[in-house]
């Protein structure tokens, strides 16, 4: 077996956790993994994994080989990703992650007409939202909300979103409507346990700010299910736009307290820079800026 042969199944063997799952994935039986990586550790001179009955975990320079096996790996798939796009339709997997509030309103919409134009395309859509490596985690395409942290990747401008304090009509003529951002302190408002951010609503009129902490009351670890819980009638919530746009225009829900300003969060759409960018990417990015550039389709 050559040498990147021999490094897809150490890397296989690391993320699926055992000799055995790296052999279900790869078909190879878990003996055959297991001495395959033992040949490794012997040629290279250093123990790559500790081994125990149920697990594995990277030894200090099992962790060093693996992060060079993942850009190895990762440049191989570049340079042969490069090729596709000469004399070739884009094709291939396109692995795609995004927040599930935002996929759920806006991107997956879009997919089946994407999809109907390149039908060599496979989509996989990763929805954890998480700011995950891309070349780590083997991502082409992230679409991120809010600042951007990551310097090294091409980010995109796709638009921004204006964040709306709404409530449902029946929550409202059950409990009044908020005048000013404190009086918000006595309505029940929605949180988001996986956000501290979400949790902190600025407001700004005339040049003086005011942060309203949200500390109690309903919490949820789900964007959707915050969302539809104020539907519903739970109480006021502070979301995007692009997640609202449809309720506030079918009066499912009510925007509140519209004379002060409400922070925004900018959307891109990130990748790894690459010398000869694959078809499946550039052709993804391309229709995005096409579906939501200038004018995004929330505002």
């Amino acid at each position: 077996m050559d040498k990147l042969s021999e490094m897809q199944v150490f890397v296989a063997a690391v993320r699926s956790g055992s000799f055995s799952a790296a052999g279900r994935q790869l078909e190879l039986s878990p003996s055959a993994v297991s001495k395959l990586i033992s040949r490794m550790e012997s040629r290279l001179g250093v123990r790559l994994l500790n081994r125990t009955t149920r697990t594995l975990s990277l030894t200090e320079g099992g962790q060093v080989y693996f992060q060079r096996c993942l850009e190895i790996i990762h440049d191989v798939e570049s340079a042969e990703d490069a090729l596709s796009g000469f004399g070739q339709v884009p094709k291939g997997t396109l692995r795609i992650n995004s927040s599930a509030g935002f996929a759920r309103h806006q991107l997956i919409p879009q997919l089946s007409e994407f999809q109907m134009t390149y039908p060599e395309i496979d989509i996989e859509l990763q929805l954890s939202g998480l700011s995950v490596d891309l070349i780590g985690e083997r991502v082409d395409v992230a679409i991120r909300l809010g600042s951007l942290e990551d310097t090294s990747l091409v980010a995109r401008k796709l638009g921004e979103s204006q964040r709306i304090v709404c409530a449902s009509p029946t929550y409202l003529e059950k409990y009044g409507q908020p005048q000013t951002p404190d009086e918000l302190k006595q309505h029940q408002c929605l949180r988001l346990s996986t956000s501290d951010s979400f949790n902190h609503w600025h407001f700004n009129r005339q040049g003086v700010s005011e942060v309203i902490d949200i500390d109690r009351g309903f919490v949820t670890d789900n964007v959707e299910a915050l969302h539809e819980y104020a539907r519903m009638g739970g109480g006021i919530a502070r979301l995007s736009s692009f997640m609202v746009a449809g309720d506030i225009e079918a009066g499912r829900l009510i925007p509140l307290l519209r004379h002060y300003d409400i922070d925004k969060q900018q959307i891109h759409v990130l990748y790894t820079h690459r010398k000869y960018l694959p078809a499946k990417i550039r052709v993804f990015v391309d229709f995005l800026l096409q579906k939501f550039v200038p004018t995004a389709p929330w505002t």
